[in-house]
């Protein structure tokens, strides 16, 4: 049986639309690898691509992403509202069909090892490929930036998995692990004030008391004059997208602000949706069975 992984490479750029295309491009025209999405956000700086195939077909085309990144991407230069740590910011590896997690995880290493001694890029492994607990979130690993990482590597605790401590000049570091598969789930305000978003996300976040499988952060999409609660939603079977859309509005209404309208960056799960969706319309006794395009697909 063919197995079929997913791979999710955000890369620190979303506006030169020339470097975008060649970061894309060793997605393109490869036996074994579909490209299915890839989506730049100017604010953010960032673009998210989404790919699945083979395995092994896979790494390699990811393994020429992440050196044509290197390549064009100088983070001296560059600025955005997503944090970031590297040209290649994260690489997550997410088992589709027929492989497992452990699988998954020696994938990621596989491309770590590569990755630190063809390009001199520092990696960190993350998530489900994590060295030690508290590497598990990612964002313990990106705090202080790609600017605050010159120090970090230098203390013990932050030693890369694979590579010298020694942050890249131009390329930063990189997260590289295996996960569950999430939903980035932006949810926008009508305010231009960052302290709201702010707040908000501190309270609808996990570490901040709020949803379990929920990661969130306040950023300003300053060409349209509002901000947003920007969300990845780890594990969206166990924390729904309807939870975080309504705390959001609750607490949106401390300050008198109200919710504009949300998006999702990259792909999503039918499951994703078909649940909120039937949170919303008050359905009863609702089965993905009853979808037309899950029975097509038996």
């Amino acid at each position: 049986m063919k197995k079929i992984i997913e791979c999710v490479p955000n890369f620190s750029e979303g506006r030169d639309l020339e470097k975008i295309e060649k970061i894309v491009n060793p997605f393109r025209g490869k036996d074994n690898v579909k490209l299915l999405d890839y989506k730049r956000d100017e604010d953010h700086n960032r673009v998210v691509v989404t790919v699945v195939g083979e395995p092994d077909a896979v790494k390699e085309a990811v393994i020429e992403a992440i050196g044509v990144a290197v390549e064009v991407i100088d983070l001296r230069n560059h600025s955005g509202q997503h944090p970031r740590m590297g040209a290649v910011d994260v690489v997550p590896f997410i088992p589709i069909k027929n492989i497992s997690m452990t699988e998954a995880v020696e994938l990621s290493k596989e491309v770590a090892k590569i990755v630190s001694e063809k390009y001199n890029l520092p990696v960190f492994l993350y998530e489900k490929s994590a060295s030690s607990p508290d590497r598990e979130n990612l964002a313990n690993i990106r705090k202080g930036e790609f600017e605050g990482m010159f120090e970090k590597i230098k203390q013990p605790q932050w030693k890369p998995d694979f590579g010298i401590a020694e942050v890249h000049p131009t390329a930063g570091v990189v997260a590289i692990g295996a996960r569950m598969p999430l939903v980035a789930f932006n949810v926008n305000l009508n305010t231009n004030n960052i302290e709201i978003a702010n707040k908000i996300a501190k309270n609808v976040r996990f570490i901040g008391g709020g949803l379990r499988y929920c990661k969130a952060i306040g950023v300003e999409l300053k060409d349209r004059g509002i901000v947003q609660v920007s969300m990845n939603m780890t594990d969206y079977t166990k924390t729904a997208l309807y939870r975080a859309f309504e705390l959001i509005k609750i607490e949106a209404k401390r300050y008198g602000v109200s919710v504009a309208g949300s998006e999702i960056i990259g792909l999503v799960p039918m499951e994703a949706l078909i649940d909120t969706a039937v949170y919303y319309l008050g359905i009863e006794d609702f089965s993905m069975e009853q979808i037309l395009e899950t029975r097509i697909m038996e």
